[in-house]
């Protein structure tokens, strides 16, 4: 924060010490201390080689004269600053247009910003681990472009493997002809069933292998999957898909067609768009060049097994194949062609990857070779690890078809939302009842994922999330809302005419105004860490100080049409901040709850 005070008692310090420059910080007081902001003496102590009490003790001389400054008490080393009510208005909230621009940083720090998030598989509908990293995604991708970057949404599609041929071999089996349209199913739940009916057969075969062969009891069920007639039909059905065996490779592109249209149905629903959409059917053989460069350069060598591998001098990192001794590639070399296509396609200057955080190890390891490989963009990789996301009924199992589906779950939140809506409504429904339930019970799920550091493993309750009370999405949304309908009220007489700030002091009003004068800084940081939990606890801190100033200080019932006027423009900053930062984690906006 930036108050006239400060650039005038970072003069008076320059003067007085004869320094080139200095560097004053003011930050909001802590809640026990008295005041409105804190001058910290320690860096300017060491700047000035002085003592930081004998420096809080000038300081405080100085500010007590400053026409801006109430009073200013020297703390040991801090000076706490009581600010004049119509200077902190002056310098925070009156010049909107200022604050919303001071949000985006110098033209020198922006940035292209590659960020690659989603990346579904065409065997199954998404779920909620999915809905967190789309969530998490967009939210980044449109924070990283509100404060300048140049940002580029891209996804990248798993539609080849041998997962997708389980869902296929199932559906040959047991699908009797079936379509999306007949079912009266989207195609990718359709498909997504077909992938847990191969499973259930698996796991009967497996039992039934385990016990007419008591000495593979300890074995895994992935060391056994080919040793069942099922898992080796399914092996046997990747091998003809990568020969393009045409009954195989037209299965194939029906069924990825019903999944594709399904996955398009849940991203509208979650407005999640993307500038590209890569696949890794066209993509995963494009490392097997870049390894061929890398065994000439002395990066890779080959093993005795005839195995291409890299042996890391970093003993967490060990050796990793990069090509089977069959010559066929691993999921590593598809990374390697796929990171390189991105960074030629669109040139960026940082490439993120949004995937959970049990890739850990798999992406440090794929940043290690590029590294080793020469690649001077190699340095600005960054993975932005996530943690699971549980039920209060456990975690999920794909294969076993106990996922919280995406689509079930936007079901349920709206529908949550809509009956929220009417008991608040006092039973009787709004006209537009339908996008109120949809917008909040959307803005609820996303609130809810973004309030916690991405790197948390989290727990999602979908009732606790739909509270308006608490720290939840609703209540930021009903602070909106009853701003919005509050101005309404007033009408355009009363938000008429010039805004005179002196009027406003209460310690509610300078508290919110302080609150709005943070908002560029922390977006600031917010991006800077790929952190979005700093936005939503922001706006949850500006929403409260509202209620406080709301219930402290009378708007419309004011004492003057002056003060009216004055309260009322103060509403409306924190109203627009309040839009921008929802908008900036993609979270859409209602004017009345």
């Amino acid at each position: 924060m930036t108050f006239s005070f400060v650039r005038d008692l970072a003069a008076h310090l320059r003067e007085s010490f004869g320094a080139e420059a200095v560097e004053v910080a003011a930050e909001l007081c802590p809640p026990t201390f008295a005041g409105d902001v804190t001058v910290n003496c320690f860096p300017l102590a060491k700047a000035f080689r002085r003592n930081p009490m004998q420096i809080a003790e000038q300081v405080a001389a100085y500010l007590s004269g400053h026409p801006d400054v109430e009073q200013a008490e020297a703390i040991k080393a801090f000076v706490n600053v009581t600010v004049r009510g119509g200077a902190v208005m002056r310098d925070t909230v009156a010049d909107e247009a200022a604050l919303l621009a001071s949000v985006a940083l110098p033209e020198a720090e922006r940035r292209r910003v590659l960020i690659e998030f989603s990346a579904p598989n065409t065997n199954k509908p998404q779920h909620l681990g999915h809905v967190r990293n789309n969530t998490t995604g967009m939210a980044m991708a449109a924070l990283l472009e509100r404060v300048g970057h140049r940002v580029f949404r891209i996804n990248l599609v798993n539609d080849r493997g041998i997962h997708i041929c389980k869902s296929m071999l199932a559906y040959q089996r047991f699908g009797d002809g079936a379509t999306p349209a007949a079912a009266g199913k989207k195609g990718d739940h359709l498909v997504g069933d077909f992938y847990v009916r191969f499973d259930q057969i698996f796991r009967e075969q497996l039992a039934a292998l385990k016990a007419a062969r008591p000495e593979l009891a300890e074995k895994g069920a992935e060391d056994l999957f080919l040793d069942t007639e099922i898992g080796r039909a399914a092996q046997d059905m990747l091998l003809a898909w990568e020969k393009d065996d045409p009954g195989v490779r037209e299965l194939w592109r029906t069924m990825n067609g019903w999944v594709f249209d399904g996955f398009a149905e849940t991203y509208a629903r979650m407005g999640v768009e993307f500038d590209h959409t890569y696949l890794e059917s066209q993509t995963y053989m494009l490392g097997k060049d870049i390894v061929e460069e890398g065994l000439a350069k002395g990066v890779f060598h080959k093993r005795a097994d005839g195995a291409t591998v890299i042996d890391f001098a970093d003993p967490n990192l060990g050796s990793k194949v990069v090509l089977r001794s069959d010559g066929t590639s691993v999921y590593i070399t598809q990374d390697l062609g796929t990171t390189l296509l991105k960074q030629r396609d669109y040139q960026p200057d940082q490439q993120i990857w949004v995937v959970g955080d049990e890739q850990i190890y798999h992406f440090r390891v794929l940043f290690a070779i590029l590294q080793a490989l020469g690649y001077e963009w190699a340095g600005n990789l960054v993975h932005m690890a996530y943690g699971m996301v549980n039920l209060p009924t456990g975690k999920m199992k794909s294969r076993e078809g106990t996922v919280v589906d995406a689509d079930d779950l936007f079901d349920e939140l709206e529908e949550l939302a809509r009956a929220a809506t009417l008991e608040r409504a006092g039973g009787e429904a709004p006209g537009d009842l339908p996008e109120r339930a949809r917008a909040i019970g959307m803005g609820a799920l996303k609130f809810m994922l973004l309030k916690v550091n991405p790197k948390t493993t989290m727990m999602f309750d979908p009732q606790a999330s739909l509270r308006f009370e608490g720290d939840t999405g609703p209540y930021v949304l009903y602070a909106y809302a009853r701003i919005s309908s509050m101005l309404r009220r007033a009408g355009a007489e009363a938000l008429a005419g010039e805004v005179d700030w002196s009027v406003l002091g209460a310690k509610e009003e300078k508290a919110l105004a302080l609150r709005c004068a943070q908002y560029p800084e922390t977006m600031h940081k917010a991006a800077a860490g790929l952190d979005a939990s700093l936005v939503t606890g922001y706006l949850l801190d500006l929403a409260k100080d509202f209620s406080k100033f709301y219930q402290a200080c009378p708007v419309l019932a004011a004492e003057t049409p002056v003060l009216v006027r004055a309260r009322l423009e103060l509403a409306a900053r924190v109203r627009t901040l309040l839009r921008d930062g929802l908008e900036a984690l993609t979270i859409h906006t209602i004017e009345s709850m």
